[in-house]
């Protein structure tokens, strides 16, 4: 990664092309993201004709967002795990369950804030 050291507005930009990359390579290589992509295209619009409050929109959409957020660290994760080594290894694999159990977390969250701002 050149530029890694890179200071001011350089260092900004740097860290956009980074974040885009990321970006890319997660929504090539982890379908579950793609999926929560897709949900995420369904849900705002959905939130904004569902609700007239501000409050329950961003509730709503952010709600997406967060699964998506925990879903990126998720793979960052695993990435870094598989760069390691695929041979089992307890920890490795602990690893990657508590990455899934905190995207089950976000997913539950999510499901739970629709359910509630919907009843």
């Amino acid at each position: 990664m050149a530029g890694q050291n890179a200071k001011g507005l350089k260092r900004i930009v740097n860290a956009f092309f980074f974040s885009i990359a990321g970006f890319k390579a997660t929504w090539k290589h982890e379908e579950a993201f793609r999926q929560e992509v897709l949900l995420l295209m369904v849900a705002a619009p959905l939130a904004l004709w569902i609700t007239e409050n501000n409050i329950e929109q961003v509730l709503l959409i952010g709600s997406v967002v967060g699964v998506l957020l925990v879903e990126l660290l998720n793979s960052a994760v695993e990435a870094a795990i598989d760069r390691i080594g695929f041979e089992h290894h307890e920890l490795s694999g602990r690893a990657k369950d508590i990455g899934s159990a905190a995207v089950m977390l976000s997913l539950t969250l999510a499901a739970l804030t629709w359910a509630l701002i919907l009843i």
